[in-house]
This record gives C-alpha cells, sequence and structure tokens, in this order.
C-alpha cells in the first residue's frame, strides 16, 4: 500500500471495529493470509489488508460469523479507500505541494515512532518485586486512593496575600468565604473546582493533598500565583493488589520507555553537528548569550494538570 493510500487508511478506516478474523487453524494459514479479497480497477486488496486493520482493533470475544461480518465491513472500507485513491492520483493530487508536505510528515511520523518502539522493545519488562513496590510505596493511589472534590482560587502575587490565604486555610475557611472577603477588598481572583480521583493528580501534589482531611486547604505559591486549595470532601476507594498490578506494569514499562526514548534522543544531539539557519540561528545566539531560569508553573496550571492529566497509565 502507498504512503497516500495509507493516509487514506487512517481517516476512512477511523470507525470503531471490535471484531476480527479468526484463524483458520491449518497448514494454509499463510496461503490465506496472502490471497487476493477484491480487485479495484487494477489494484489488489489482500486478506492482509484486512487482516492488518482489524489487528489494531479489540477482537476478543468474536465469534466466527460476526468475524466475518467484520471483515467484509472493512473490505468494503478498502474499496472506498483504493476508489479514491485512484481518483485523487487522476487529478494528480498527490502531487499538490501540500499533499506532498502532509506525505512527508506522516512519513517521518511513522518512522519516528518505528525507532522509538525499536528503542522501548529493548529494555527489560518491570520485575514482579518492581510492582510489588510501587504499590506498597505509593498507598495514596491503590490501598490509600480517594476521590476528591477539589476547590481552587487563584490570586496574583502580591505582598500579604500569601500570609493573608495561609490564615484562611489555617482556620478551615470555606471557599465562598474567602471569595467574599477577596471580593471586599477588591482583590482579583479566579478559581474552580473538580471532583478526580487520586490517579489523575499528579504525584507532587497528591502527596500534599492525601495529607488533608476533608474540609482542610493547603496554600501554592509560585512566582506569578497564590492558589489556595481546599479539599471539599472525599470518598475512601481502594485498588486492591491484584487490580493494580496490571496497571503498575504497563506505567513503569511506559515509564522506562519514555526515559529511554529521551536519553536516546539526547545522547543523538549530542554527537550529531546541528546547525541552526536563518532567523533561528539568530534566536539561538541570543537564547544561548542568556539562558533565563524556567519559570515554575503557575499555582492554576498545576491544579489543572492534576485534573486532566494525572498519572499516565494509572487510570
Amino acid at each position: 500500500m502507498t504512503t497516500l493510500q495509507t493516509r487514506f487508511t487512517l481517516t476512512l478506516l477511523a470507525a470503531t471495529l471490535t471484531l476480527g478474523l479468526s484463524a483458520c487453524g491449518n497448514k494454509d494459514d499463510k496461503k490465506v493470509a496472502t490471497q487476493v479479497a477484491a480487485k479495484v480497477g487494477s489494484e489488489e486488496i489482500s486478506v492482509h489488508q484486512i487482516n492488518q486493520v482489524l489487528s489494531r482493533t479489540n477482537t476478543q470475544g468474536s465469534t466466527p460469523e460476526a468475524a466475518q461480518a467484520m471483515s467484509r465491513d472493512v473490505l468494503e472500507k478498502l474499496i472506498d479507500q483504493q476508489l479514491a485513491v485512484d481518483q485523487a492520483i487522476e487529478n494528480k493530487l498527490n502531487r499538490a505541494p501540500d499533499v506532498v508536505s502532509e506525505l512527508e510528515g506522516a512519513r517521518r511520523e511513522i518512522l519516528m515512532r518505528a525507532y522509538m518502539q525499536k528503542v522501548a522493545s529493548a529494555l527489560p519488562k518491570p520485575s514482579t518485586d518492581d510492582t510489588k513496590k510501587y504499590y506498597i510505596d505509593h498507598p495514596q493511589l491503590f490501598s490509600a486512593r480517594r476521590i476528591y472534590n477539589v476547590q481552587e482560587l487563584v490570586v496574583p502575587v502580591a505582598a500579604g496575600l500569601a500570609e493573608q490565604l495561609r490564615g484562611y486555610a489555617a482556620a478551615s475557611k470555606p471557599i465562598e468565604e474567602v471569595a467574599t472577603a477577596l471580593k471586599a477588598k477588591d482583590i482579583k481572583f479566579g478559581g474552580g473546582s473538580a471532583t478526580r480521583p487520586a490517579e489523575q493528580i499528579p504525584l507532587e501534589l497528591l502527596t500534599q493533598i492525601q495529607a488533608l482531611k476533608d474540609g482542610q486547604s493547603i496554600v501554592l505559591e509560585t512566582p506569578q500565583t497564590i492558589t489556595l486549595l481546599r479539599i471539599a470532601s472525599s470518598q475512601l476507594a481502594p485498588i486492591d493488589e491484584a487490580t493494580a498490578l496490571p496497571r503498575i506494569d504497563q506505567f513503569l514499562t511506559n515509564q522506562a520507555a519514555t526515559e529511554a526514548v529521551t536519553a536516546n534522543l539526547k545522547k543523538l544531539r549530542a554527537d550529531t553537528k546541528i546547525t541552526y539557519m536563518g532567523d533561528f540561528a539568530k534566536a539561538d545566539s541570543a537564547a544561548s548569550a542568556v539562558v533565563p531560569a524556567t519559570p515554575a508553573p503557575s499555582s492554576e496550571g498545576k491544579v489543572q494538570t492534576a485534573i486532566e492529566k494525572g498519572v499516565a497509565g494509572l487510570k
């Protein structure tokens, strides 16, 4: 299949596929896998192409009849794809600058992903001891896991505000009362609330939140903002070891892969001459002359991260 065909596969076959082809279980399997399923003009669509699409779906529990119906559905989509590809080529769309650029971008993306997978696949799997240790070392995610209703109130940095908010936190003042007090002093602020389980909160913030009881608050400071974070309520929702271990295994695998790829790219950068050109050369020179301190993320950003990202692989 050409790169252009691959592009159409990703767009036209985005529909959810839940079933797959079952193996025939005989010596002719290899022959069947390369059979031609259909011809569209002079182009052939193989059973291998159908299987390739179905291999990217969850086919667990499919019956032979349902799998056959699904393979037929995939074939029809591949036929539509080929018809569209033929027309695109006939109209010379494959030569259009924007299409050529997208095809090259897709090629680079696929090759980069293949290289990263190669680096990751060479890593050893986490041991049982590693996964069990992670479970024991992070009770806030498992044995003592809670689901939090979190409220936040964010103000810009100003003299005396941090101390004032710490006073409200120490007194366990409701967020509404704090907001009223700030309004009375004409102090601008933002805020919000969300209900999220522990695994959707970054570990560095979760460690602080875990120590709080319902109704208690903490103050988070950055160079730009001050945040009053309050636990409006929480509910204990532990995850037992048997349930957690497969998730931890996947998380540790992903974490190791990310670290390995990052280290590998860092080494490649160090070993390869990279020359910035044009305006980028000027920008690079200016950046080298003055290296500013990396600003800490705002408290508001930190809370958003807690709400939106959490611990990847443990959801």
